[in-house]
């Protein structure tokens, strides 16, 4: 199993234990893959729910930029929803796992079908 493998199969656990989600794997997968060279940074690989800046990015680069969806208030309400699914108190909170969730949110799998 290689790096990435292992990514994808940590992913999942905390989608299941965290999340209370059963992920669709090959979504789950595309997601990751969509990801590129981020999940094997320690830090870039999670999403620092406490930093504006970042949450700006998650919202300008992915919602806007790869889902393509209209900027407005209710991105920033999905992000916020998603970072509560996950626990607040959570530290490392997984880009993936983020993405996936706010992929499904906005029922946007099409993009990476």
């Amino acid at each position: 199993m290689g790096k990435r493998d292992e990514l994808i199969a940590k992913y999942s656990e905390d989608l299941k234990s965290k999340c209370g989600i059963e992920p669709d794997m090959d979504l789950l997968t595309k997601v990751t893959i969509g990801c590129g060279p981020a999940i094997y940074s320690a830090d870039a690989e999670t999403v620092a729910a406490t930093q504006k800046e970042e949450l700006d990015t998650v919202r300008k680069n992915f919602l806007v930029k790869k889902l393509g969806l209209k900027d407005g208030p209710e991105l920033d309400d999905a992000i916020d929803a998603v970072i509560e699914i996950y626990g607040r108190s959570e530290r490392n909170k997984y880009r993936a796992v983020v993405y996936y969730m706010l992929v499904k949110h906005f029922r946007k799998e099409a993009v990476y079908a």
